[in-house]
């Protein structure tokens, strides 16, 4: 009895000592230093907050952020001297974060600490912190050659304990996606199990299947990793970074809840897959000259148009590439930055600080930039500012939401564009699918059907009627065509195709382009008039990319109508 007598007089003495020392910080608080008091053993932590600052700087200046709200972090401190306040204020405003200084504990502070340790972040707290080693990913790589590798390595691990299971599964996952190039990773919980999927080439593979309480634990961890809440139910997006050889891999990653529970897919942007040379697009020569003769110049409209997911972005970053030049200044305005850009200014789109693409545009425009790329042309107001930035010297590249080349003008004429100023303003649209290039090692001739034949013919005739050169295409309209489909081996992870081209067409503002303008024409009617300049169009760009072996009649057909012209 006397041992539990001992054991509550302690207990009550380190609560007595606890509540002096409370009591004493919140004097010291309100009549030494003028700061706000807080007591964290009555509040909880956020763990959102965490992320400001390291384990290894809270405890080492004696600080522990634990709170965030908007851009509001609020920051407990020990001892708040005038130098630690100004060195914490400057490190968070490098976060774009305003810190709210509280005085706080040792115990307050103790308790914020310990929660870096629950969250297995103490080594790298950090937003973009990432536990998952290089040198780990590089490791598994070695081992992944194809999809069936990852499905193998992963089933292997589902076999042992459950000791850091979950961390070894997500370092399979990620180094072989990263190793097979795919684009991204996407987790979807169904009824009773969970799929996971690769986007090869931008094309969704199965890879294999988890049961549930592997998703829920897979689902909390990237949660951690990508700076996103735990518990929250509703849609979120997050991010984190790898260090691959040299060069950080970006990871975006969106959560969406469904019917069993939050679909999850983490994009991977490599730095690599946009570094594609300007020849290697796949703009057939008498377009890529037409191309570099016009981002050549001092200034200009330069539109892109096509779907989401056909490599508009990419084809842009490459004219930045193809012009740059240490003595001319580049900003962009996108939304999001993706991928860096060396020696391109980049800023992004932050709608809650009101900064649209229409007034970053006028903010970059005060800057007296030579050349300008906006992520995209959403409204009239946008559409407006870099139609005049076009007219004021400035070389603008942009993207546009239409089918088709011939598209862009009735589009920005809808979004209010004066027409008669449009004249003089826009010098190229271009419009670009893309498309799976048939693997080398493995592709096949294929029979031709009557279909694909009358279709092929058509398209061919009508190249002959505009005047355009078909040997000069490596195509000869007196023999029997020759298709080519996919097959499949180890090399393209049995798909039958590896990597991806660009289909394109575009409708120079010529003489006749500019007389048309200013009377509203139809897309018919511009398309009319631009078969004369010479340029392939679309249906012909994909009938030359397909009679040479680079793709199939199937792969064409799926982004353009070969029917219709």
């Amino acid at each position: 009895m006397a041992d539990f007598d001992d054991e509550k007089q302690n207990k009550q003495l380190d609560d007595l000592h606890k509540s002096e020392e409370e009591q004493l910080v919140a004097m010291l608080a309100e009549t030494k230093y003028g700061l706000p008091y807080v007591d964290l053993s009555r509040l909880g932590i956020d763990n959102e907050a965490l992320r400001s600052i390291s384990l290894q700087d809270a405890m080492e200046m004696k600080v522990g952020p634990f709170k965030l709200s908007g851009k509001n972090i609020f920051i407990a401190v020990r001892s708040p001297a005038e130098e630690l306040l100004t060195k914490l204020k400057k490190d968070m405003e490098g976060q774009n974060l305003a810190p709210v200084f509280y005085m706080a504990s040792a115990a307050s502070l103790e308790k914020i600490w310990n929660r870096y340790k629950e969250l297995s972040m103490a080594e790298n707290s950090q937003i973009g912190g990432l536990e998952i080693s290089s040198e780990i990913l590089r490791e598994t790589a070695k081992n992944i050659k194809n999809l069936q590798d990852i499905e193998k390595l992963v089933s292997t691990e589902m076999e042992k304990s459950q000791t850091h299971k979950i961390s070894r599964l997500l370092e399979i996952i990620l180094a072989g996606a990263i190793a097979i190039k795919a684009s991204d990773i996407h987790l979807e919980p169904e009824k009773d199990r969970s799929r996971l999927r690769l986007r090869l080439d931008g094309v969704l593979q199965d890879i294999m299947f988890f049961n549930l309480d592997t998703y829920h634990l897979l689902n909390s961890r990237i949660k951690l990793l990508s700076g996103m809440k735990l518990t929250s139910k509703i849609a979120q997006d997050g991010r984190f970074a790898i260090m691959e050889e040299g060069e950080e891999l970006s990871i975006r990653t969106s959560l969406i809840p469904g019917s069993y529970g939050e679909s999850i897919v983490m994009r991977i942007l490599d730095p690599k897959s946009i570094q594609i040379g300007f020849e290697e697009l796949g703009v057939e020569p008498y377009l890529l000259g037409i191309i570099e003769a016009e981002i050549a110049k001092p200034n200009g409209l330069i539109l892109v148009t096509g779907p989401t997911g056909s490599g508009k972005t990419t084809t842009l970053y490459a004219f930045l590439r193809k012009i740059y030049s240490p003595d001319i200044k580049m900003i962009t305005i996108e939304d999001p930055v993706e991928y860096r850009l060396a020696g391109v200014t980049q800023t992004q789109v932050n709608l809650k600080r009101d900064y649209s693409f229409a007034e970053g545009l006028r903010s970059i425009l005060r800057q007296d930039p030579d050349v300008i790329m906006v992520g995209e042309i959403r409204d009239g107001e946008t559409a407006e500012i870099s139609v005049q930035a076009s007219l004021t010297g400035h070389m603008v590249f942009s993207t546009l939401h239409t089918n088709n080349a011939a598209g862009a003008i009735p589009r920005l004429t809808d979004l209010g564009v004066n027409p008669k100023i449009m004249v003089s303003a826009l010098s190229l649209s271009i419009a670009q699918r893309l498309v799976r290039k048939l693997c080398p090692d493995c592709k096949k001739e294929k029979p031709v059907t009557e279909d694909e034949t009358k279709i092929l013919k058509s398209i061919i005739d009508g190249m002959k009627e505009e005047g355009k050169d078909l040997a000069k295409h490596n195509i000869n309209p007196d023999a029997p065509f020759k298709l080519f489909t996919h097959a499949g081996c180890e090399k393209c992870n049995n798909t039958g195709f590896k990597g991806r081209i660009g289909i394109f067409e575009a409708i120079k503002t010529d003489e006749q382009i500019e007389k048309i303008m200013p009377e509203n024409p139809s897309e018919r009617e511009i398309k009319k008039i631009a078969k004369t300049q010479g340029i392939l169009s679309m249906r012909q760009d994909g009938l030359v990319k397909m009679l040479n072996g680079i793709t199939s009649y199937d792969e064409v057909q799926s982004v353009v109508d070969l029917k219709e012209e």
